[in-house]
């Protein structure tokens, strides 16, 4: 008799747990788990370009899940079309990531759902010796054309305090400074930009911050900035190379002493890094990575060509960015756009190198 019940009981837990398993596989089958492209930054996750990333969901990136693009109901825009777009360009690249420019994206759209998602934005920017003179025509034109109407913090690193200037800033935007010592060398300053950058992402910007773009001081933004630059990793093309340049004509580093080697025969687009941006952890791992590059560099007496944008271009060729910005996103002063730019966003100003630059532009 109890051998019966014990097997009785047996059968009907089998059974029980039978019916549970085929629940709980229905509904995950039917259930849509949301995933967030955001990572956090493990100090033994090492930021190698050949590593294969998780995306995993975070507390890091409340705001930027797949399917957040949310929009209000009754907003006025004009049917997007399936046939009519720019033609004199190329709008995607070959890893299906989009490249945006004027034309290619409607800014009432765009707007409205970053700006119902609210994120915070770091910019940061270096203005040592004499370049903190170009900081009141950033601020000033920044707070007109930048990510308007969305919350942005200027991380200004500058030797000159007292030279920073008092601007009006919109409600929801802030100045925070960040003293650092002078260079002797511009190519110290801006090796120094990603030193000061990784220490300060690590112990400040990372808990006031969701995106966060690298900036050069000794621009003017004259046109619309806006959401549509924004990206997990969003890098812009160099305006001097975008066009007719083939792959073994680009200043990449070629030397294979350096850690920012690219190999003749490879290589997609070339990026400054005068501008470029992203989520704000994988912005800390890319930045870090440009530093410890470029001082394993150095500890075998060599410096990348074009110090931390041979290695930000070498990242990215292996790490591609989920979004390219065209030469809209940072033009130069020096030079008359074709008709493939119909409109400047930023520019990098006219300006005497010898004169502005610590060891005289050499």
């Amino acid at each position: 008799m109890l051998v019966n019940i014990s097997k009785t009981r047996i059968l009907v837990i089998v059974v029980f747990l039978l019916i549970l398993s085929r629940a709980i596989y229905t509904y995950l089958e039917n259930t849509t788990v949301p995933l967030i492209f955001c990572q956090p930054y493990h100090e033994n996750s090492e930021p190698v370009v050949d590593e294969v990333e998780k995306r995993v969901e975070t507390k890091h990136c409340p705001h930027m899940g797949v399917g957040n693009l949310k929009m209000k109901a009754g907003l006025s825009y004009p049917q997007p079309s399936t046939m009519i777009g720019r033609t004199d360009v190329n709008s995607v690249t070959n890893w299906n990531a989009p490249l945006v420019w004027e034309g290619t994206f409607d800014p009432v759209v765009i707007d409205d759902i970053y700006r119902r998602m609210n994120p915070r934005v770091a910019v940061v920017v270096l203005a040592v010796g004499k370049y903190t003179r170009f900081l009141k025509g950033f601020l000033e034109s920044g707070e007109k054309y930048f990510l308007v109407g969305l919350r942005v913090t200027y991380y200004i690193f500058t030797d000159n305090e007292q030279d920073v200037p008092n601007v009006t800033l919109s409600e929801g935007r802030k100045i925070t400074i960040l003293p650092v010592p002078s260079a002797k060398r511009w190519q110290d300053v801006v090796l120094s930009k990603m030193k000061w950058a990784t220490v300060t992402i690590d112990k400040q910007i990372r808990n006031e911050a969701d995106y966060l773009f690298m900036m050069d001081i000794d621009s003017v933004f004259y046109n619309r900035f806006g959401a549509e630059s924004l990206s997990r990793m969003s890098a812009v093309l160099h305006r001097a190379f975008y066009k007719t340049h083939q792959r073994d004509q680009f200043p990449y580093e070629r030397r294979p002493e350096s850690k920012a080697y690219i190999p003749a025969g490879e290589g997609d687009y070339y990026y400054t890094a005068a501008v470029w941006g992203g989520y704000l952890e994988d912005m800390y791992r890319l930045v870090k990575y440009c530093y410890e590059q470029s001082e394993e560099d150095a500890k075998n007496n060599i410096e990348a060509v074009w110090q931390e944008e041979s290695h930000l271009n070498k990242y990215f060729l292996y790490n591609k960015p989920a979004k390219v910005l065209s030469p809209e996103y940072l033009w130069s002063d020096y030079e008359t756009p074709g008709s493939d730019i119909k409109l400047i966003r930023i520019s990098q100003l006219v300006k005497d190198y010898a004169e502005v630059r610590p060891n005289g532009g050499q």
